[in-house]
């Protein structure tokens, strides 16, 4: 796409690779959701920087972040704000201009749109619209975090950021305790400690890993039983962005007898509360939550 340069010409949208200077391809109407590097700034496609460079305007969370990365390669698009906190004004605006037959891209802070970002709804509602909407994939943290963990690929369960206190986590935890696949979290470098000690307490002896800070210079990967990591992790100070994964429940979680079922669950019962104790035998042993609580309930009222 051309842009109006001084004095009305019309200018060749361009960016900087590799030192050289490129024409930009020109892009159809509709929204392009447009992967951006999760740290390191080589992390990204010549096609990403083609339709960033071609769009009308780039759609941003943060615009100062964005801002930087535009400006590394040399790109001069417009930018528009767009979080939570206006995506009730600015969405409108946005899909009026699609409607209208413009050609705009859409990023994150960082990594692939849509995961912890308010770009959900844009797309939702470009989609319901009838408008075009165009992938142009990239780094993930998610992915990039999976793939270097040395857990199962073959099935994993995205879950995101955990509950923040301490009780709802660990019942969301026996919630996906008997997920048949790796599970992968964001969290906290102020919270993971907590949140590996309450993995190993309801996931049980499974095998994880803490990926720091992936594709920047302090880059760690930590992998161990959850157990183990939790007690490296304790009392450390971690900083930067955290993928937490853990490993799937072992061929035996459902292989359980009742009376040794019966037997973890009197002895989760004697410290916790029929809900917690179905919770965390539940995470321990795979079993549906709800066939542990009724059951719980059941030795609950007998003991009393």
């Amino acid at each position: 796409m051309a842009r109006q340069g001084a004095g009305g010409r019309a200018e060749a949208s361009t960016f900087t690779a590799f030192g050289l200077r490129a024409e930009a391809e020109a892009i159809a109407p509709g929204l392009h959701v447009v992967a951006t590097p999760i740290g390191n700034l080589k992390d990204i496609s010549l096609r990403a920087l083609s339709t960033l460079a071609a769009a009308e305007a780039v759609i941003a969370e943060d615009t100062r972040v964005t801002k930087t990365l535009l400006a590394h390669y040399g790109i001069a698009t417009p930018l528009i704000a767009y979080h939570e906190h206006n995506a009730q004004i600015v969405r409108p605006q946005i899909l009026a201009r699609l409607e209208k037959g413009a050609a705009l891209a859409l990023v994150s802070d960082a990594g692939t749109p849509l995961v912890s970002d308010p770009g959900f709804k844009l797309v939702a509602e470009s989609v319901a619209a009838g408008f075009a909407v165009t992938s142009v994939p990239g780094a993930s943290a998610v992915l990039a975090a999976l793939v270097v963990a040395g857990l199962p690929t073959d099935r994993f369960f995205f879950e995101g950021f955990l509950p923040q206190k301490n009780a709802a986590r660990r019942a969301r935890l026996a919630e996906l305790a008997a997920i048949p696949g790796t599970l992968v979290f964001f969290e906290s470098p102020r919270r993971i400690a907590e949140t590996l000690a309450d993995c190993a307490s309801v996931l049980g002896a499974r095998d994880a890993a803490v990926a720091r800070e992936l594709t920047k210079h302090f880059e760690t990967v930590r992998r161990g039983p959850l157990a183990d990591l939790a007690r490296e992790i304790a009392g450390t100070e971690l900083r930067g962005e955290i993928v937490l994964l853990v490993g799937p429940p072992g061929e035996d979680a459902q292989e359980i007898g009742e009376a040794d079922l019966d037997a973890r669950i009197r002895a989760a019962l004697s410290e916790n509360s029929v809900k917690d104790a179905a919770s965390i035998v539940a995470g321990e042993t795979g079993q549906p939550r709800r066939r542990v609580y009724a059951r719980a309930l059941q030795l609950a009222g007998r003991e009393e």
